[in-house]
């Protein structure tokens, strides 16, 4: 009974933990409403996934949507833009985000 508690505890644990990390290039890049694009050029569209639990514990909603996030800013330098527009809802633990270039 002892192990199942710890096991547990350390699941909880790992849940919590952030395993995406912001590069320095995508900390410039933005995430607003669609209606902050109107001026800007569409530079791709980019669907990002993280794992929505661990050993069927559920994750916290806050983190996956965070790390969903980073891993979209980070793709969004890669496609060369600076501003971000979800697209889609979360859906287990996976979203689709619009690119945009907005700054010359």
């Amino acid at each position: 009974m002892r192990n199942i508690i710890s096991l547990g505890l350390v699941l909880l644990f790992l849940s919590a933990c952030t395993w995406v990390e912001l590069t320095p290039e995508a900390e410039s890049v933005r995430i607003v409403e669609a209606v902050h694009v109107a001026n800007c050029k569409l530079a791709g569209t980019t669907t990002v996934t993280v794992k929505a639990d661990v050993a069927s514990f559920k994750r916290d909603a806050e983190k996956i949507k965070s790390e969903l996030e980073t891993l979209a800013r980070n793709e969004a330098i890669r496609l060369k833009g600076d501003t971000l527009v979800a697209a889609t809802d979360i859906q287990d633990g996976e979203q689709t985000f619009k690119v945009y270039k907005c700054n010359p």
